[in-house]
This record gives structure tokens, C-alpha cells and sequence, in this order.
């Protein structure tokens, strides 16, 4: 591609996608939606850090003692998320389905949060993440635990990616994520288990409602 071109084609291509009235709703709509989920979430982080929880063996967790991989934990992560940018950027509509996605999510992650009051693993080495460090009070979080956000999040990029290899890279992404939370005893077993069926319910639930609204316009 001629990289010259490459600015004019992908600001056509964001034209074309904003000049439909549906579209353009949507995806400011989406922003916003994420702005006020993520405020909720990082308050409601501190008030699941406060409470009191209860603890159970996992027999997983018992066959081993934990191992830190925050570092490769977090490459894996960030480079994912610095590839899906370079991918979901230039396709305006997968963007706004991811960022729709990933909001539903974080509901759905608040509500199982909430309904199951869990303290960590006995022997978890805390995997202290930057970005909910930064964005956060500054506490390393270590109750966050049902589902794995981190697995969630790159299931969702593997599922509003249209291109194989981006697929491939971003399911084993998560595949290696969850492996890791496991093995360094972040999460429990179910944790992991959960986090892909409720990304893959946040995903259906957006493309359902995408199609209806689009249907209704």
C-alpha cells in the first residue's frame, strides 16, 4: 500500500462510516457508554477491595506452587492491545462493536463481582497491572477475581476480529493469559473458565442490538 494513501484512505473510510446517522450515534454512543463504565468500575474496584470475602481450594491451584509471569502476563496483554489498535482502526464498525462489547463486559463483571464475594488464592503472587494502577487509586488489586477480566478482554478481541491470523493471535493471546493468571495463582480455575462465555454473551448481546437498531432505522 502506498503509504501516502494510507491517511486519505483511512480517513474515507471513517467518512463513510460517520456520514450514516445510525453509525455515528452508535459509536458516540459507545464511547460514552465506556467513559461511565469505567468510572463505575474503578469506584466499585475499591468498595470489592474493602469487603470481606471467603476462600476456597481449588484443586487446580493445589497441583503446584505459583510462578511469577506478570511480566510475560503483561506483554502478552499490551501487545494485543497495541495490534487490535492497529487493526480495529482502520474498521470503524468492528471498533465500535468491540468497544460496546467490552462494556457489557465490564457489567457483567461488576454484577458477577458483586453476587460472589471471593478473596484470592492463598499463595497468589498479585499481578500488579499498570493500567488499573494508573487509571485506579494506586492499590495493587487482588479481589477482582470472578471473571478474569484480562481473559475476557482478549477473547472480545478475537471475536470482533474478521482476519484469521488477528484471530488466531488473539485467541492464543488469551489462551496464554488465562494459563498464566492460573499459574501464578491470580485467579481461580473458574475464573478463567467463566471469562470467555460471558465475553461471548457481552458480544451476542451487541450484535443483536446493532442489528435491531440498524433494522429499526
Amino acid at each position: 500500500m502506498n503509504t501516502k494513501r494510507f491517511p486519505a484512505e483511512l480517513k474515507n473510510t471513517w467518512s463513510v462510516f460517520l456520514s450514516d446517522k445510525f453509525n455515528r450515534r452508535s459509536f458516540i454512543a459507545a464511547i460514552l457508554s465506556l467513559v461511565v463504565v469505567l468510572f463505575l468500575f474503578t469506584n466499585f474496584l475499591e468498595y470489592v477491595e474493602s469487603r470481606v470475602g471467603f476462600r476456597f481450594t481449588d484443586p487446580v491451584l493445589k497441583l503446584f506452587s505459583p510462578v511469577d509471569l506478570t511480566w510475560l502476563t503483561f506483554i502478552l496483554i499490551y501487545g494485543s492491545l497495541v495490534l487490535a489498535i492497529i487493526y480495529l482502526v482502520e474498521r470503524p464498525a468492528a471498533l465500535m462493536l468491540a468497544l460496546q462489547t467490552y462494556s457489557l463486559m465490564i457489567i457483567f463483571r461488576i454484577a458477577a463481582m458483586y453476587s460472589l464475594p471471593l478473596d484470592p488464592p492463598q499463595k497468589m503472587i498479585a499481578l500488579n497491572d499498570p493500567f488499573v494502577q494508573f487509571f485506579g487509586s494506586g492499590k495493587i488489586l487482588t479481589k477482582d477475581l470472578f471473571f478474569s477480566g484480562h481473559t475476557a478482554t482478549l477473547f472480545i478481541l478475537f471475536l470482533v476480529s474478521g482476519h484469521k491470523y488477528y484471530r488466531l493471535t488473539f485467541l492464543s493471546a488469551a489462551v496464554l493469559v488465562g494459563f498464566f493468571v492460573i499459574v501464578q495463582h491470580v485467579h481461580y480455575t473458574i475464573d478463567v473458565i467463566a471469562a470467555p462465555f460471558f465475553a461471548y454473551c457481552s458480544y451476542r448481546i451487541a450484535v443483536i442490538f446493532n442489528k435491531r437498531k440498524n433494522n429499526s432505522c
